[in-house]
């Protein structure tokens, strides 16, 4: 029996659960591109590097890498403002 091919723009690992695509969830919720980053990472870890740690890890660093970079913009603001 022969593999289902991989659909590379819209991968299984995008479309858990109820099958709603992150893609959709964050035009839906108009995410700038750091949080949309990081909610990317965030919703594909688990699924995406099932049964390999490194890549998990490596999907939630790029996700911690997002939030921090979201947070130092953030701070910028913040100083700006005051």
């Amino acid at each position: 029996m022969a593999d289902k091919p991989t659909d590379s723009i819209s991968p299984d690992y995008y479309k858990v659960g109820k099958r709603i695509e992150v893609i959709d969830f964050i035009i839906d919720q108009q995410m700038d591109y750091l949080t949309a980053s990081a909610c990317k990472y965030l919703c594909r870890w688990q699924h995406k590097h099932r049964g390999n740690k490194v890549g998990q890890i490596e999907d939630l660093r790029k996700a911690r890498f997002f939030i921090e970079k979201q947070i130092e913009e953030q701070m910028k603001d913040r100083h700006e403002v005051t």
